[in-house]
């Protein structure tokens, strides 16, 4: 059933806001559980269909996905999803993380305030929250939306611009969910969340880069049989 079908009476129509939004995470699920395949060209007036909406929303849509690196535009080509990262690009994005995201963290305790605390402690109660949602693939995408969205938070709350801007600037987070699309990347993550959140907690800065580097290459070892 399209986004913008069982109107009739029951519910006022949706605002063209709210038709981007509900357009945009269709696509973003979509590419997120590989429904939609890595480098594979898509189509506005193909999803226009899928969905029920007019070509303006998927174009929106599209937009905002190709700012987030997930899809691709060509000049007369037109759109395709982002191709998925090759073992090398994988490898050196994971060497990247080791090297600033424990350095990341040591930061965050040092500059943690009881806001930044709080705010960390929501982020993570959110991506138990998602996990508990029936739907797979929402369930899924918005895990991956949400642990960017703390890893990000840790950087921010550490103050260095330059490491936070340089990681956001290549999606990692994105990329890295869409090599599997499994539960377990979720499950273990969040036992690992854990460990840095009782790091922030005790504001013990060694612990928390400890905490950071474990999970960093336990994620990269859980990612490693999408490449065999």
């Amino acid at each position: 059933m399209g986004i913008t079908a069982e109107r009739e009476g029951k519910a006022p129509p949706l605002r063209p806001s709210s038709i981007v939004d509900s357009v945009y995470t269709a696509i973003y699920e979509q590419l997120m559980a590989l429904h939609i395949a890595p480098g594979a060209r898509i189509t506005i007036d193909g999803l226009a269909r899928e969905l029920d909406v007019s070509q303006t929303p998927v174009r929106e849509a599209l937009s905002r996905l190709e700012r987030e690196g997930l899809v691709r535009k060509a000049h007369l080509i037109g759109y395709s999803a982002a191709p998925q990262l090759t073992r090398k690009q994988f490898d050196d994005l994971y060497s990247f993380r080791l090297l600033i995201e424990p350095e990341g963290a040591r930061l965050a305790v040092r500059n943690m305030t009881a806001e930044g605390l709080a705010e960390l402690e929501a982020r993570a109660a959110r991506m138990r929250h998602d996990g508990t949602a029936p739907d797979r693939s929402s369930r899924y995408s918005s895990f991956a939306r949400a642990d960017a969205d703390f890893h990000d938070l840790i950087l921010r709350i550490g103050g260095n611009e330059v490491i936070r801007s340089t990681l956001a600037s290549q999606h990692v987070h994105l990329h890295i969910f869409r090599l599997m699309f499994h539960s377990r990347v979720t499950q273990e993550a969040l036992k690992e969340h854990d460990r840095l959140m009782a790091a922030f907690r005790d504001g013990d800065g060694p612990d928390a880069a400890a905490a950071m580097h474990e999970h960093i290459e336990r994620s990269r070892d859980r990612l490693l049989a999408a490449f065999d």
